[in-house]
């Protein structure tokens, strides 16, 4: 596919948003020198990868596929945009209007307070600070399974048992690969968006952190670390980093989804529950969450790559595939390097994965 009319949109939005994640990235290192900006610019060329990949997923280039081409367009470019403004919007009129006081409740002095009494508690309660960690991995697990499921239902109910592709004119694949498309564009449109809000303190005269609703202040202060406050959020991030997945197989792309996610909760959660060794011994990195990411990882690669290419794949091919990418995320792991794992495990768990497929 090349780009046309409905899908070029997209890119020169996504390359957009790209430029705005840089600006904030650089004033974020200016007035926060702690600030990763090394992580930003990588998801700031992440941003523009996931642009100019974006027509390339549509293979066929047909009535119907331009269609759900036009709407994907209009979800991603203007219904996600509109969502934004909408709740910024109320908030303004209906939330604040009737109670002004809230305006100087809600302040990023008030947010970073929040962490400092977590801070507290965490370092006398290992059950609260194990909660905290598991509400994390579970909010960056989310996006894995909603399109994990997304897939499922367009191939084996959408395409199957509904039959639907006789009447669109696309297939079950098609129709998955415009699903996901969708979600997981527009989703990390709304999510870079509530950053911008967020992180809208560092602007002296345009500081609109007061127009994020409670709820979402409230979910962010469960899945972002102290040291995250200055930082964008994590999901962004992994979702941008599993869209050149999305070239492999669906089941290569699945493990490495489920590898970032879950093997990543498992290393940490089991290494905060039961660690004792820690490796190196300055590390919070723990022996016990080494060897139950390693394990989490290769468990989940070879269940899914049986599940979705058992028809492609022998057995002795899935065990390998699965091996090399849970080495790789161990050796990510153990290596702990200044750079985000949500950007380093999908596209080095996907790659080496990949190069297994095709070579092995």
């Amino acid at each position: 596919m090349v780009y046309n009319s409905l899908t070029l949109p997209v890119t020169i939005f996504y390359i957009f948003n790209g430029f705005i994640h840089l600006y904030y990235a650089l004033k974020l290192k200016k007035k926060y020198p702690e600030h990763n900006f090394t992580n930003s610019f990588l998801i700031f060329l992440l941003w523009i990868v996931a642009g100019v990949a974006f027509p390339f997923f549509f293979i066929r280039d047909t009535s119907q596929v331009r269609w759900f081409e036009g709407l994907t367009l209009q979800i991603i470019c203007i219904y996600a945009p509109l969502l934004v403004f909408f709740i910024l919007y109320y908030q303004y009129q209906f939330v604040l209007k009737k109670k002004p006081t809230l305006r100087d409740d809600r302040t990023i002095e008030n947010f970073v307070d929040h962490f400092t009494l977590m801070d507290i508690k965490n370092l006398n309660n290992r059950k609260i600070a194990l909660r905290t960690d598991f509400h994390r991995k579970a909010f960056h697990l989310l996006p894995a399974v909603i399109i994990i499921f997304l897939w499922l239902f367009a191939i084996y109910i959408w395409d199957d048992i509904w039959h639907a592709d006789q009447f669109w004119g696309i297939s079950g694949t098609e129709y998955g690969i415009f699903l996901i498309l969708t979600v997981g564009y527009t989703g990390v449109i709304i999510f870079a968006a509530l950053d911008y809000i967020r992180l809208s303190h560092i602007f002296n005269k345009s500081n609109i952190y007061h127009l994020l609703p409670h709820c979402i202040s409230n979910t962010l202060g469960k899945t972002l670390k102290k040291n995250e406050i200055y930082e964008f959020t994590r999901p962004v991030a992994l979702v941008l980093s599993l869209v050149p997945t999305l070239f492999f197989p669906f089941g290569i792309f699945t493990a490495t989804a489920l590898i970032a996610t879950l093997g990543d909760g498992a290393a940490s959660i089991f290494g905060l529950r039961f660690g004792r060794i820690h490796i190196p011994k300055s590390s919070n990195k723990t022996l016990i969450g080494y060897i139950s990411g390693f394990l989490a990882s290769f468990g989940i690669s070879i269940l899914v790559l049986w599940i979705f290419e058992q028809q492609s794949l022998a057995i002795f091919k899935v065990v390998v595939i699965g091996f090399g990418g849970a080495m790789t995320f161990l050796i990510i792991d153990i290596l702990n390097l200044k750079v985000d794992d949500n950007i380093l495990n999908p596209i080095f768990c996907s790659l080496v994965m990949g190069l297994l497929y095709y070579f092995l």
